[in-house]
């Protein structure tokens, strides 16, 4: 029997058992869209005081305002995570407030699309700022000012930059540069009890491909068809890798990185690729996440094919 026939409210399917993350506190950056608002809420369903951390309070508020409605525990940060001193002070209030922190899921990211020859200094350091100190300024503070103690667990974001990410390849050297990061804290910081992972999401159906310009709609509507398993992912699958890598079973798993891409980085010119039919249930789309909303991108499209 569905939430709606129990007449139950609807909440976040995770495959995880109840509880999981019963009284651990977890800082999740980015929590305010797309990828990041999926994982926090998911760990607040299981239990987890989610820490939500961004740039724009508004955003962070809408989404504490959600996971409360739902039951669950959140609070917020409003915090520029490429600036040393802030990200400091935040975790130091984090810890004033909860008295620990037992996991960070290194979220926050951002980058535009450019070929190299167009990018200049300043463009190239924002996106490098954003998508490689910053998770290292979290990571360390989180390491310094709690995990070194404690232990913890440490997922960090990166993305499907295996094979170059021509149009944004500031992007991919930051990526890159965070798994290299990852792969050295975890031997760095083994010996404290402290799990250092990544997750590179390949396409994935979320709110942040909205932030792309009108005339890159076309091109990220045809993604799918340069993918294996023959269509986009969904938030909730990326924030089950997040929320495994950060849990028990995972507990043998360190300095590795994980790929939700449905095989994209293996697609090679002139093997024919096909989807799988519908029929084939263990690759349908895992949509978990009960407040998911399909980027605009994509809605407009399926509305003109309707």
């Amino acid at each position: 029997m569905s939430n709606a026939e129990a007449g139950k409210l609807p909440s976040y399917q995770s495959v995880f058992a109840p509880g999981l993350m019963r009284g651990q506190v977890a800082v999740v950056t980015g929590g305010g869209s797309g990828i990041g608002r999926c994982t926090a809420h998911e760990l607040a369903h299981l239990g987890a005081h989610v820490v939500l951390v961004g740039r724009k309070d508004d955003k962070l508020q809408a989404v504490q305002a959600e996971i409360e409605a739902d039951g669950g525990l959140a609070s917020r940060h409003a915090c520029d995570i490429r600036q040393e001193d802030a990200v400091v002070a935040l975790i130091g209030q984090v810890l004033a407030a909860h008295g620990r922190i037992d996991a960070l899921v290194n979220n926050a990211g951002g980058q535009f699309m450019a070929p190299l020859a167009s990018i200049s200094a300043r463009g190239w350091e924002a996106v490098v700022n954003t998508n490689l100190t910053g998770g290292f300024l979290l990571a360390r503070e989180c390491y310094k000012q709690a995990m070194a103690a404690h232990g913890g667990a440490i997922v960090n974001i990166v993305a499907d930059m295996w094979g170059s990410m021509p149009g944004m390849g500031h992007s991919g050297a930051a990526r890159a540069g965070m798994v290299s990061f990852t792969e050295t804290a975890a031997v760095e910081w083994a010996q404290a009890g402290v799990r250092v992972n990544a997750v590179a999401p390949g396409y994935i159906a979320s709110s942040g491909m909205d932030n792309y310009p009108p005339e890159a709609a076309e091109r990220l509507r045809a993604m799918p068809r340069t993918v294996p398993l023959g269509r986009m992912g969904t938030e909730a699958e990326v924030s089950a890798a997040i929320v495994f890598l950060l849990s028990p079973a995972a507990s043998f798993i360190s300095g590795s990185t994980l790929r939700v891409d449905g095989a994209r980085p293996q697609a090679r010119m002139g093997w024919p690729l096909k989807a799988p039919g519908a029929d084939r249930a263990a690759v349908q789309p895992f949509n978990g996440f009960h407040r998911a909303v399909t980027p605009r991108v994509f809605a407009a499209s399926q509305e003109r094919n309707a």
